[in-house]
């Protein structure tokens, strides 16, 4: 069993304009989280030691708040947060593609039997959030 969570696409825009979907958090607000989810920011500090706090409004009416720490933030390359409860680190890489700009997602869980336990949550909510971002992307 692994500890991880690999989310991957390929979009059709630049490194650039992909990372900008997620250092504006004007753009960010719009496109984050699963189908039907909105959200409001609290605090948004895009850089190495920022938080990131916000709650997803869910479609059933349920709020989730959400509390992440930046790690590291390379411009059109990659960015890492640590996200708090559940704890995991992401780890978001934006690299030359055929067509545009393959971008991932690895998710790393403190142990393999935790990721197990979100693996039918995340790996389907990554796929909507991808499909956001695509249409936001236009």
């Amino acid at each position: 069993m692994s500890s991880e969570i690999i989310s991957t696409r390929i979009f059709p825009v630049s490194r650039e304009r992909l990372f900008a979907a997620y250092s504006d958090s004007t753009q960010l607000t719009k496109w984050w989280g699963p189908k039907g989810f909105t959200n409001t920011f609290d605090q948004f500090d895009f850089r190495p030691d920022g938080e990131w706090k916000f709650t997803m409004h869910g479609p059933d009416g349920k709020n989730y708040t959400n509390h992440s720490r930046f790690i590291e933030v390379v411009p059109a390359e990659r960015i890492v947060f640590d996200h708090f409860a559940p704890d995991f680190r992401m780890t978001i890489t934006f690299d030359d593609a055929e067509g545009g700009t393959r971008m991932t997602w690895r998710m790393q869980f403190p142990s393999a039997e935790i990721c197990e336990c979100f693996k039918p949550i995340c790996v389907p909510s990554n796929e909507e959030n991808f499909d956001r971002l695509a249409a936001h992307l236009g």
